[in-house]
């Protein structure tokens, strides 16, 4: 345990009038390197040490009805114990402002070791730098620049309930810009254009980022070439990017006991989320453990076990998720806050969903999901539109509609593809969408 840990934990036993406690205790030992146009700019080490303080005060009003109030705030090193102590009195009294259904916090001890294996943030770095640098250079596409951030992070969580959990596990942020030029901008008369992306993960898989980077030269040498997205009565449309994301998030949200309790979901377990659809049967699956992820940890930040399960399976919500507070508003006895995930694939192969008339939109300019309503929007900055025989690259318009709008007929691909700590179907199908065009 920490000293800045042993510091708060002794001086919270000294607050009187406490009803409970839960401190998280997070340090992150980081390398950050900045490149442009190949070169080594900077680099510099970070450390850094935190904990988070959540105290919890217990009400009763005079018909006898119990609430239970909460407030947290974030503590450093650098305090002296008489800061530390003030500040966890302003906390204090902020828990004492906050009415919340009674509830208490987990009190299961994880029955899964203590996962602290040494993290060789010098090895994935490196491993970032030199897959960047062994892509094969072209005249009219590269890497102008990219930032890489890799931690070893370390995170302990203790409550006032005895639970006890330690874990370490990597961390790593790509920030990369690409540039696609045509082959006359030398001459002053060219175009030149720049994608970027966020790319996070847990360590460095080679083989794909030099994927991924790979087609982000390809969408920059298409982006230049593209025409304004024509008026068209296609309903179809494929992401086979990250963007897909966003569709799966809505159905995972839509299990989160916090969207339940608030009436943003509808789903009831055991009662399936559609009636006569005649596309693929969703299910999507919490894991306990994901390779590669940034957050590959078997407990969650209050020292739940994460058990790995299946939240919808065949269209058919099973288990909900979720914080303490809101599983046991539920009425379920375990919580466990859901990082990592997987979507199951459909029937078909990618190349199947790949048919007939559709728009196959790689880059967006914005593309949301609405956690609420289910409406998505999204404005097309490179997509392909198939008709007929003809495919064109297009850029402008937009793409809109509803969950329940594509749900009847959603279809996915067998193949699946990891981004971070989600697995999702390599190609996604939706029907019934509208399609803008601006010409």
């Amino acid at each position: 345990m920490s000293n800045l840990l042993n510091r708060i934990e002794k001086l919270i036993k000294e607050i009187s009038g406490l009803d409970a406690f839960e401190l998280i205790s997070e340090t992150k030992h980081g390398w950050e390197f900045y490149f442009i146009k190949g070169k080594l700019d900077q680099n510099r080490v970070t450390d850094e040490e935190t904990v988070t303080a959540k105290l919890y005060l217990k009400s009763k009003e005079a018909d006898g009805k119990e609430f239970l109030g909460s407030a947290s705030g974030k503590l450093y090193p650098t305090l002296s114990d008489e800061e530390i102590k003030n500040k966890l009195m302003d906390i204090r009294y902020r828990a004492g402002l906050v009415k919340n259904p009674y509830y208490t916090l987990t009190d299961i001890k994880p029955d899964v070791p203590a996962k602290l294996s040494p993290v060789d943030i010098s090895k994935v770095s490196g491993d970032f730098i030199r897959t960047i640098k062994e892509l094969p250079a072209n005249a009219l596409t590269d890497v102008n620049s990219f930032e890489v951030f890799v931690s070893s992070v370390t995170r302990k969580t203790l409550n006032s309930n005895g639970v006890s959990y330690e874990c370490a596990y990597p961390s790593s942020v790509l920030d990369l810009v690409v540039n696609a030029r045509e082959k006359s901008v030398a001459d002053g008369r060219g175009r030149e254009i720049e994608l970027y992306r966020i790319l996070t993960s847990g360590t460095c898989d080679s083989d794909n980022l030099k994927e991924t980077i790979t087609e982000l030269f390809n969408f920059g040498t298409d982006r230049l070439k593209a025409e304004p997205t024509p008026k068209t009565k296609i309903d179809t449309v494929i992401l086979s990017t990250q963007d897909a994301c966003e569709l799966y998030n809505y159905f995972i949200m839509q299990m989160n006991a916090s969207y339940k309790v608030r009436k943003i979901s509808a789903y009831e377990k055991d009662v399936p989320i559609a009636e006569g659809r005649t596309g693929d049967k969703i299910s999507i699956k919490a894991l306990s453990s994901l390779k590669n992820s940034c957050a590959d940890y078997p407990v969650d930040e209050e020292g739940a076990v994460i058990r790995e399960r299946y939240l919808i399976e065949n269209d058919v919500p099973l288990s909900f998720w979720g914080s303490r507070q809101f599983m046991s508003y539920l009425g379920e006895k375990e919580s466990g806050i859901v990082r990592n995930v997987s979507v199951d694939g459909g029937i078909s192969g990618k190349a199947e969903l790949r048919t007939g008339d559709y728009i196959e939109v790689v880059e967006f300019s914005d593309f949301q999901v609405d956690p609420m309503s289910g409406d998505i929007v999204g404005e097309i900055r490179l997509g392909y539109l198939h008709e007929g025989d003809s495919v064109k690259i297009v850029t402008g318009g937009s793409i809109s509609g509803s969950i329940v709008d594509v749900l009847p007929s959603l279809k996915f691909s067998s193949e699946t593809k990891q981004y971070d700590t989600l697995v999702i179907p390599e190609v996604t199908r939706m029907e019934g969408m509208r399609i803008t065009g601006v010409v």
